[in-house]
């Protein structure tokens, strides 16, 4: 029976077809033009944007230009780089223009279509930028798109790691700027660490398209980005507690990979306590005395590390070091590290050099990054899975752009086998089959340690003809990705999300001609060697054609269903015919962790026989329900890690637009006299309570607050004998005062002088406080969650809490405030205070267990105390404000060698 909704969708399509219908006008118009387009100069063209930004200027809109801006894009584009964007091209580009996604397949040529939308919303002068995966791509995409923007007058720039501060700030200054979802996030956090507004190198947050929106917004949404400094090494520490952990068996300790917790027995910690009494490391009886808190946190990380963390999975160990691989993309992440110790954990594991570890100094999650954005898009060829969450948490719209030619592959259904050696052995007995007949594999795997085993066997079997792509590989994946379409060529893969290059049957003929044409001089030999290998392709892609095109094999689903099908889209591109297979066995994580226990048991009641796969497409049903159950556990943990993250969000929105007055104000001494004033305010009402009698006030305390806070030794016993005195009385006094003090300090050192001390020990002590205030955040949010067990919802007791700790941050920064600068005395320092370095690290969620991550930049220069030479500063490094002076006057270093001393 037909329902009125199906009956509804056959005669007037889906939404998502009446969306798509409603461009076509537009598309017309475009078309209609185009003759006309291709009929202007090449300097006509490149005129056409300064005459779109006049009728910008006159109070046109970027909709009332969209169709003869597209035309001059088209044209451009055909021109300068030898691609016309189809029709189906122009939909996705005013999809993006809409802030919506837009879905279209691998092959569809996503990179073009986001050129369409730049350009129209760059003519408005507040900045475009590209987001991509990988510096790899934004560089590529800025280099070639580039030459098309450059075409029609606009300037392209481009962000990728290792760049300085003048650098990021002339590629954030351009037209249209290509970056990474990284790159970008960091580069606010460090504007936000700025003491200057020119030092600060972003210039705003107006129109942004997200390139593999699905990987960034999704997958490394749970991955908050993260700055820290370094705190004092520990190495012995997590060496002889590393040692422990091979000690213990698996009684001593509970491990759930479904929620990727290890927890120890009531028997392991015994074990635990004796051993660490042995190594003096125990205080008190128990090692859950609160004295005892630290060290719980390092054998937790020590047993996740041994137990949970996979090397060459989740890390592998290279120049010794722990480098972190990418869940997703299967891919190296150098630079980036585990926080909260688990980092240090892994390298006391793996016996490598451990670094020092990290406090968090400021961070944020992809999503409010991104939500800054006043108008956001994104594109790639696997969002509809994850249309909900897009539209709850980003108000994104997913549409779904038609092929420009119909898909031709077959998407067979899975076969399960029994055991990994049995869907192993029919792997390769399918890769020789598909090999033989000159059919080009591309054999997908979820992580280095199945490729390499996979790989292993091949040998084994006497097959050696295959290329290995994985996180070992990643320089050349280029290249092998491009030539994964040859006739019989097998290239085995982790995860393909993210890789940005076309598998194009025959071979990628652009990659080719720029190898092996490098190094031609002769101009003759260049045309005669272009054309061979232009031929050569030409019969290779007839081969593959006649083979079937490509033929994807997957080793086992992922927990995702987007990666599946991201794997699964590299076959059948711009219609050509394809393949895919899905190979599993009851052994893989998925069937593991997430199927049922009892189907082993009734495969082989069934009389499934060794060697056999069941192939039912009930089962393609059964594995779409787990991996919708992981897809939902994830959404839940990533809306979970928004709503606290909100919390800290909207305090953080306080603190940066604060940040920004105080540098842009050349003046503050009205903030820090309103400062002292309500310090002074609090001070009286502490020490004479309201309505409180005269002998019941504390004199004595308000008179040794006041030298305290703000350095002033008054009569105040003297002032509460007089007759008729009262509590407004001593206040104003006191605030009197302070303000003459104020005044002469202002006059003794300049107006000048003063306003540049005033805003950096304001900025100073507001970034000392904030850093201090995230780890209470943290801390907070480690163990709100047991609230719960009290019947009280954790994330209002933490929004309560939270609230109150900001309060006492404000508190803590007007009393921090009106002590420095009631003391301060100058000494030469003309130079501003920079920057404390900034690192990256990966971030254990702790309400989730979940890994977030981030990323290294900044040298960490911290020089030792006998390397440190008194006359010469350069040799000091970093050096703690609460430190003694490396140049030995005895004195702190925020007393002496800072930008301020306190007398």
């Amino acid at each position: 029976m037909v329902s009125l909704g199906g009956i509804a969708r056959k005669l007037f399509g889906s939404a998502n077809d009446r969306r798509v219908r409603g461009y076509k006008p537009r598309i017309d118009a475009i078309n209609a033009i185009e003759e006309k387009t291709k009929a202007l100069s090449d300097e006509q063209l490149a005129a056409q944007t300064a005459e779109f930004k006049k009728l910008l200027a006159d109070g046109k809109t970027l909709d009332d230009i969209l169709i003869p801006a597209f035309a001059v894009v088209r044209e451009a584009s055909r021109r300068v780089l030898g691609m016309r964007p189809f029709d189906v091209q122009l939909t996705g580009g005013m999809i993006l223009h809409d802030g919506a996604i837009a879905e279209m397949k691998t092959g569809e040529g996503k990179t073009l279509v986001a050129t369409l939308p730049v350009y129209l919303n760059a003519l408005a002068g507040k900045g475009v930028h590209v987001v991509t995966v990988n510096d790899y791509l934004a560089q590529r995409d800025a280099n070639t798109m580039g030459r098309l923007y450059g075409f029609l007058g606009l300037t392209t720039g481009v962000i990728v790691h290792g760049l300085d501060d003048d650098q990021r700030r002339t590629a954030y200054a351009c037209d249209i700027t290509y970056a990474t979802n990284n790159e970008l996030g960091f580069d606010y956090l460090r504007d936000n660490m700025k003491y200057e507004r020119s030092q600060m190198v972003q210039r705003g947050h107006n129109y942004a398209i997200v390139d593999e929106v699905d990987s960034i917004l999704v997958d490394e949404a749970r991955t908050p980005l993260i700055i820290s400094g370094p705190l004092d090494d520990r190495s012995e520490l997590y060496n002889t507690i590393d040692a422990f952990i091979p000690q213990l068996s698996a009684e001593d300790y509970e491990i759930d990979e479904k929620q990727r917790s290890a927890n120890f027995s009531e028997q392991g910690t015994e074990k635990l306590e004796n051993l660490l009494r042995q190594a003096g490391l125990l205080k008190g009886e128990s090692l859950y005395d609160v004295e005892n808190v630290a060290i719980v946190h390092h054998i937790n990380n020590a047993l996740k590390a041994h137990k949970l963390f996979t090397r060459d999975k989740d890390y592998i160990v290279r120049n010794d070091e722990i480098v972190i691989i990418d869940e997703f993309t299967g891919r190296m992440m150098p630079g980036r590290r585990y926080s909260e110790g688990q980092h240090q954990a892994l390298e006391a594991k793996e016996k490598v050099q451990i670094q020092p570890e990290n406090q968090t100094l400021s961070s944020i999650t992809f999503q409010n990054y991104f939500r800054m954005y006043e108008k956001l898009a994104g594109m790639t060829g696997t969002a509809a899975t994850e249309a909900e969450e897009f539209g709850n948490i980003y108000k994104l719209e997913v549409v779904e752009v038609p092929t420009n030619l119909p898909i031709q592959r077959i998407d067979e259904d899975d076969e399960v086998y029994r055991t990994f050696e049995e869907k192993f052995k029919a792997i390769i007995e399918e890769i020789r089959t598909a090999h033989e007949r000159g059919q080009p594999v591309l054999v997908g795997t979820t992580s280095i340690e199945k490729s390499e085993l996979l790989a292993n066997l091949l040998r084994q079997s006497g097959f050696d003809k295959f290329q290995v792509l994985n996180a070992r590989y990643h320089e050349q994946e280029a290249y092998i990705v491009s030539q994964a379409g040859v006739p019989g060529a097998v290239t085995i893969a982790t995860n393909m999300a993210g890789r940005g290059t076309d598998i194009q049957l025959g071979g990628n003929i652009d990659m080719r001609l720029e190898r092996e044409l490098e190094g031609i001089e002769d101009e003759a030999e260049r045309v005669a060697k272009e054309a061979a290998i232009r031929q050569e392709i030409k019969q290779l892609k007839e081969q593959a054609l006649a083979a079937g095109g490509l033929y994807v094999i997957a080793t086992e689903r992922h927990e995702s269903r987007r990666i599946d099908n991201q794997l699964r889209g590299r076959s059948g591109r711009q219609g050509d015919p394809g393949r895919s297979k899905f190979y599993l066995s009851l052994q893989d994580d998925l069937m593991r962790i997430f199927g049922s226990d009892r189907m082993d048991g009734m495969l082989q009641k069934l009389g499934l026989k060794e060697g056999e796969a069941i192939v039912h497409p009930w089962i393609n049903k059964a594995l779409e329900r787990a991996q919708k159950k992981v897809e939902a556990r994830n959404f839940d943990i990533r809306k979970n890690l928004l709503k606290y993250d909100d919390v800290t969000n909207d305090q953080r929105k306080v603190i940066f637009e604060q940040r920004l007055e105080m540098m842009d104000s050349e003046d503050i001494s009205e903030v820090v006299e309103e400062m002292r004033n309500e310090v002074i305010e609090v001070l009286v009402a502490k020490h004479i309570p309201e309505r409180a009698y005269a002998e019941q006030w504390n004199a004595a305390g308000l008179r040794e607050d006041a030298g305290r806070l703000l350095n002033l030794d008054l009569p105040i016993e003297d002032w509460v004998k007089e007759e008729g005195i009262g509590e407004t009385d001593i206040r104003e006094r006191i605030t009197a005062a302070a303000g003459k003090a104020a005044t002469d300090r202002r006059e003794r050192f300049g107006q000048e002088i003063m306003n540049y001390v005033e805003r950096s020990v304001l900025l100073q002590t507001l970034d000392h406080l904030w850093r201090e205030h995230i780890v209470n955040l943290d801390h907070l949010r480690s163990v709100i969650g047991f609230r719960g067990y009290a019947q009280r919802d954790p994330l209002q007791e933490y929004k309560a809490e939270a609230f109150e700790l900001f309060q006492a941050l404000l508190a803590n920064l007007r009393e921090a405030v009106t002590a420095q600068m009631m003391r301060v005395e100058l000494v030469q320092n003309p130079e501003p205070p920079e920057p404390p370095p900034v690192f990256e690290g990966h971030h254990v969620d702790p309400i989730t267990g979940e890994d977030q991550f981030t990323g290294l930049d900044g040298e960490n220069f911290i020089a030792a105390p006998q390397d440190r030479r008194p006359e010469d500063p350069s040799t000091w490094g970093k050096v703690g404000r609460n430190e003694a002076c490396p140049c030995g006057s005895g004195k702190k270093y925020k007393h002496c060698h800072g930008a301020f001393e306190q007398v």
